[in-house]
């Protein structure tokens, strides 16, 4: 569905250029987040707000969507490139990995990572485990 690619779309394009207000305004007051830094998840968007500013503060990620598959279950699975640095420029991640969002009334309510079995979500996404 070309709406749920152009939100993805635009939420990645605010990340990236740190717009937190354009991302936010994008998802749900309820919405859910992961917290690939630090393990664990958030709810509401004054607490993505917080999480985000204590990541860049650490790191430096940027995320550009590669794929975006609508499921039949009302999820969508996005493949994205991430590539995170320190904030002096070294590389600590560059590979492809998974997200999976929940959308509901053109929001987003959720994003979660799809990592490998071994991976909890209650501790920091291998993207940022080198630190």
């Amino acid at each position: 569905m070309a709406n749920t690619q152009t939100l993805i779309a635009q939420a990645y394009s605010a990340f990236n250029q740190r717009n937190v207000d354009a991302a936010l305004a994008l998802m749900s007051e309820n919405v859910s987040w992961p917290k690939a830094s630090e393990g664990g998840r958030v709810v509401g968007k004054e607490e993505i707000r917080s999480y985000w500013t204590r990541q860049w503060q650490e790191f430096d990620p940027h995320v550009e969507p590669v794929e975006v598959i609508n499921r039949t279950d009302g999820k969508t699975d996005v493949r994205v490139h991430q590539l995170v640095k320190s904030l002096s420029g070294d590389v600590l991640f560059d590979s492809e990995v998974w997200h999976v969002y929940t959308i509901a009334n053109g929001l987003i309510e959720r994003m979660d990572l799809k990592e490998s079995e071994e991976s909890s979500a209650l501790t920091p996404s291998a993207a940022f485990s080198r630190h």
